[in-house]
């Protein structure tokens, strides 16, 4: 029996734009993926020790606000204090490209920008967890 993914996805900060989160959350229970939305204005503090808790796969943060050179690297750092460093952190947003790439370096997996078919970013989600 195929082992069901888990994931969490959250709206860190201040950001109080959820509609795009709830139609990727839609999109990943529609495909069969275990999804736990985390709701809006979380921490990263609160975000890891949910993800931790529910035993996720993946974590995926939408940031609409501009501070996600601040957000991904505070749950990264999170994620290794905790042990958990295993669990994908991917997200998406309005971010410039060159943010992307220096996010990308720093360990946080794709990000996706408006526009991107849900489809592949549910696509992205289970071929990263599949491989493991």
């Amino acid at each position: 029996m195929e082992r069901k993914i888990r994931i969490l996805l959250a709206k860190p900060g201040l950001d109080g734009h959820d509609r795009g989160i709830k139609v990727i959350a839609n999109s990943f229970r529609d495909a069969g993926i275990e999804t736990i939305y985390a709701g809006l204005r979380q921490t990263p503090e609160t975000i890891v020790e949910a993800a931790i808790q529910e035993d996720v796969d993946a974590i995926g943060l939408s940031i609409l606000s501009g501070a996600h050179m601040t957000l991904f690297p505070a749950v990264l750092k999170l994620l290794k204090e905790r042990g958990a460093d295993d669990i994908l952190l991917f997200g998406g947003g309005i971010i410039p490209e060159e943010d992307i790439e220096e996010l990308n370096k720093m360990g946080v997996g794709r990000l996706f920008t408006p526009g991107t078919p849900t489809s592949e970013i549910v696509e992205y989600v289970k071929s990263k967890i599949e491989k493991e």
